[in-house]
C-alpha cells in the first residue's frame, strides 16, 4: 500500500504498512493531512471506549466520560510534545514540530485503537460481573497494556528516523564521507565449510593464463574478519595458487578445495565482532521521555476522574484532588 494511496482506515495503514508511514514522516510529505487522520481516528475511537467506561454508573457519566477520555490524551500530548521537540534540539536532531507530532500520534492512534478493540470484553465483564473495583482493575490494565503496544511503535518509529540521520546527523555524514576502499583481493583461508573444488593444471612456461569460465550468478563463499560467512557473486578471475596446495596446482573462483572458504579482507567499514554500537542521545531520551508521558498521563487522569463512577457516590463531572492515582490502584487491589 503506497503512502500517497490513503487506506479508508488509517490504523490499517499503520499496522499493514507501517514502513510508508515512516518514509511519510522522513521526508515530511503531506503530514498535515496524515495527523489530521490519526487525530480524529484516535478521538472517535477513545470516546467509544470511554463510553464503555462510564456506562458501569450511569448514561450521564458514559457521556462524560466519552468526552474526557480523548481529553486526556490529548492534554498529556499537549503537555508533553514540547519537551520531545526541545530535547532532540538540543542533543543536534533535525526532526520538525510536525515530525516530532506526527510520530507521537502514531502511537496514540495504535493506543485507542487496541483499547476500543477491547471494549467488548469490558462491557461484556460489566454485564455478568457487577463489581466495581474488578471493573476497575480490568480497564486499567487494558489501558496499560494498549500504551505499551502504542509506545513500542514509537520506539520503531524513532529508530527509523536514526537510520535516516534524523536523530544523529554527524555520524550519518562521517559515514558518508568516508572514502570508499578499494577491495582487497580474495583469499583462500582454511574453514570448517567445504566447498567442492575441481584441480586445473598450471599453465606451462610461455603460455598464458586463460580464466576458467564460472557459470553466471555462482556463489562464492566469503568470510569477513569478524568470522561471519556470507556469499558473493564469483569473480570472473584466472585460477589462483592456494595456500598449503602443492606447486603448480591452481583453483578457479567459486571451485575451491574441501575446507576452503573465500576471504576478503576487512576493510574498514565492518564492525569488529564485539563492538559496541553507540545509540544516539536522543533514542537514550526517549525512554525518558515515555516515563514522563506515563506520569503526566496518569496524574492527568486523577485529575480528570471520575471516569468509571463508584456507584455509592452521585454523579459528579469532576472530584476533589486527594490522594493519587498509585495509591487508588494499591488501594483497590487490597479491597479485591
Amino acid at each position: 500500500m503506497s503512502g500517497d494511496r490513503p487506506s479508508p482506515l488509517v490504523i490499517e495503514r499503520i499496522l499493514r504498512d507501517r514502513d510508508s508511514i515512516w518514509q511519510q514522516i522522513v521526508a515530511e510529505r503531506d503530514l498535515n493531512a496524515l495527523t489530521g487522520r490519526m487525530l480524529t481516528s484516535s478521538a472517535i475511537a477513545l470516546a467509544c471506549y470511554g463510553a464503555v467506561l462510564g456506562f458501569f454508573h450511569s448514561p450521564l457519566m458514559a457521556l462524560t466520560s466519552a468526552l474526557k477520555l480523548p481529553l486526556l490524551f490529548l492534554v498529556t500530548l499537549a503537555i508533553c510534545l514540547p519537551t520531545l521537540y526541545l530535547f532532540n534540539l538540543v542533543f543536534g536532531a533535525r526532526l520538525s514540530v510536525r515530525q516530532s507530532l506526527a510520530l507521537v500520534m502514531v502511537a496514540i492512534t495504535v493506543t485507542s485503537m487496541l483499547a476500543v478493540a477491547f471494549a467488548p470484553i469490558s462491557l461484556f465483564f460489566l454485564i455478568t460481573a457487577n463489581d466495581y473495583g474488578f471493573f476497575k482493575l480490568l480497564n486499567v490494565a487494558i489501558l496499560t497494556l494498549s500504551a505499551l503496544v502504542g509506545l513500542r511503535f514509537l520506539t520503531s518509529g524513532m529508530q527509523v528516523l536514526n537510520d535516516n540521520g534524523l536523530l544523529a546527523p554527524e555520524a550519518v555524514k562521517a559515514k558518508a564521507d568516508e572514502p570508499a576502499h578499494a577491495q582487497a583481493p580474495v583469499q583462500a583461508v582454511p574453514a570448517a565449510v567445504p566447498v567442492g573444488a575441481t584441480a586445473v593444471a598450471a599453465p606451462a612456461p610461455g603460455q598464458s593464463a586463460e580464466p576458467v569460465a564460472v557459470p553466471a550468478g555462482a556463489a562464492v563463499a566469503e568470510s569477513t574478519a569478524n568470522g561471519a560467512v556470507t556469499t558473493a557473486p564469483a569473480p570472473a578471475q584466472v585460477p589462483a595458487q592456494l595456500p598449503g596446495q602443492p606447486a603448480g596446482v591452481l583453483f578457479p573462483p567459486g571451485m575451491l578445495p574441501s575446507g576452503y572458504v573465500a576471504q576478503r579482507p576487512w576493510d574498514g567499514r565492518t564492525a569488529r565482532q564485539g563492538e559496541p554500537t553507540q545509540r544516539p542521545a536522543s533514542m537514550t531520551l526517549l525512554y525518558i521521555w515515555i516515563l514522563l508521558f506515563g506520569f503526566v498521563g496518569t496524574q492527568l487522569a486523577w485529575t480528570l476522574r471520575p471516569f468509571f463512577g463508584d456507584p455509592g457516590q452521585d454523579f459528579a463531572f469532576f472530584r476533589s484532588i486527594d490522594g493519587n492515582f498509585y495509591a487508588e490502584i494499591l488501594r483497590t487491589i487490597a479491597n479485591l
